[in-house]
């Protein structure tokens, strides 16, 4: 068996913002991967599935990116990008090549820092649809799909934080507005 010895190196920034490196010099390629510690466990009853929504909202511009603009810099950079979101956590990553660092992070800053003057309620009502196609294509429209969101309630009481499932139900992702 191989074991990869790449050493990571942890920083933390005068503004709290925790840095991990991992170098790794074999390829010219660079990974940007930022978690923020907010996740599903984080919704109230009544505001399930915002997490996720939510991720899908910080790709839809900012104050200095236009909407679709952060997948479309990248990939014009010959890089990829996604988000995820979890019960604990929800993260952002792109994978771009080496020399092409500095628009990855100048994207996360900008994400961080301006994305409310870019939101509004059209751009809410398009995601808000897309997260309940997803809900219907993972969820609702799959064998055994509704037993994924009847496990967390079963292992877990009404008021813990994983009660719920993480895409939501349909009628608080109907509710959601700005």
């Amino acid at each position: 068996m191989v074991t990869m010895r790449i050493p990571l190196e942890q920083h933390t920034l005068p503004n709290g913002l925790r840095l991990v490196l991992a170098e790794d010099h074999a390829t010219p390629v660079v990974a940007v991967n930022l978690w923020y510690h907010v996740g599903s466990a984080n919704e109230r009853v009544g505001r399930t599935g915002f997490a996720h929504l939510f991720e899908h909202m910080l790709f839809q511009g900012s104050a200095n990116v236009g909407a679709n603009e952060h997948f479309e810099l990248v990939q014009r950079a010959g890089g990829t990008l996604n988000g995820s979101t979890w019960l604990d956590r929800t993260n952002y990553f792109e994978t771009v090549p080496s020399h092409q660092l500095e628009l990855a992070l100048w994207l996360e800053a900008d994400r961080m820092a301006r994305l409310l003057p870019a939101m509004t309620q059209e751009k809410l009502d398009t995601q808000r649809d897309v997260v309940k196609n997803e809900r219907r294509w993972s969820v609702d429209n799959q064998p055994y799909g509704t037993w994924w969101e009847r496990l967390p309630a079963l292992c877990f009481p009404p008021a813990h934080p994983f009660h719920h499932s993480l895409i939501g139900s349909m009628e608080d992702l109907s509710a959601a507005s700005l």
